[in-house]
């Protein structure tokens, strides 16, 4: 393609906007709301995400050795585990370890109770592996491996702690799935009808165009031009509103919920809209490239 032919598409495709402001204002405001919505949902998507992952990862399957386990076998233990596909990470925690966060748990409000126990630990040959699972949808199969080794006396662990993440997080992706497919979906009809505009008031030009032998991508470049820079412009629209927003409710959730935000992790304005910006743009540009290009197929016989 020439570049005079691009220079002329863009020329065209700021004229057709202007030419057609209110249509082509009402499609920028229309992509900027359902781009607004969409990232929106996002980030509160990408921080649920990013709860229920550390959530995750915080939930821990106990291994407990038979009492007379040599260090030989708790060793086989450890390298058996390791090489399974599930697994994240593992800690081994002493009987005395074992006690004192025992003590800080249940006798946080009453230590002198624990006094009792001051030369007699009641966890004794209570050591053991804690091991955070990369899948936690395959715990049940990871316990049903660790209780058939030998050495494993008992294994602890949460299935219904397990299965309510899995479902929640399987939730929330069908959600956003179907919410941005209908966001998508209205884009697409409102930036189409703004392109159909376009080729009506054109379409006397566009014969004459045809008839002096003008090739079919040369016509239809500017409306696929036009729906493009409407998309991006109603992109750029809303990211800046939402960067605003973003940093203030985080801002906000920080200082006036410190309990609330130290008992879990939210995910920085930079590691949100790293993902966001870019695909903001894709999805504004996409939308006015596919409605136009719709348009132009139903509408623009050339």
């Amino acid at each position: 393609m020439k570049i005079s032919t691009i220079f002329y598409s863009l020329k065209q495709g700021f004229i057709n906007i202007k030419r057609n402001k209110l249509f082509s204002l009402a499609s920028v405001g229309t992509i900027a709301a359902c781009i607004f919505l969409i990232g929106l949902f996002y980030a509160v998507l990408a921080n649920l995400q990013y709860i229920v992952k550390s959530a995750e990862d915080n939930v821990a399957v106990v291994i407990f050795f038979d009492y007379e386990s040599t260090q030989e076998q708790k060793d086989a233990i450890e390298e058996s585990i390791k090489k399974r596909a599930e697994f994240g990470t593992l800690t081994y925690v002493s009987a005395e370890e074992a006690w004192e966060e025992y003590k800080e748990l249940y006798f946080k409000d009453a230590p002198e109770l624990a006094e009792g126990f001051k030369d007699d630990n009641p966890l004794a040959n209570s050591d053991s592996f804690r091991v955070t699972l990369n899948d936690i949808s395959m715990q049940d199969e990871f316990v049903d491996f660790v209780e058939d080794l030998e050495g494993v006396r008992k294994v602890n662990y949460s299935d219904t702690t397990a299965d309510t993440l899995e479902d929640f997080g399987k939730m929330v992706g069908f959600v956003s799935v179907a919410i941005i497919i209908i966001l998508l979906a209205v884009g697409i009809f409102l930036i189409s009808n703004t392109v159909m505009i376009g080729i009506a008031v054109r379409k006397e030009e566009i014969g004459i165009m045809k008839l002096m032998g003008a090739k079919d991508l040369f016509i239809r470049m500017p409306f696929m031009v036009e729906g493009v820079m409407i998309g991006i412009t109603g992109a750029a629209i809303p990211l800046l509103v939402l960067v605003m927003i973003y940093e203030r409710v985080i801002k906000s959730i920080l200082e006036q919920f410190a309990t609330v935000g130290s008992a879990m992790s939210l995910l920085s304005t930079g590691d949100v809209f790293a993902i966001l910006t870019p695909a903001a743009f894709i999805v504004g540009g996409g939308i006015g490239l596919i409605g136009s290009i719709i348009t132009i197929r139903k509408h623009l016989r050339v």
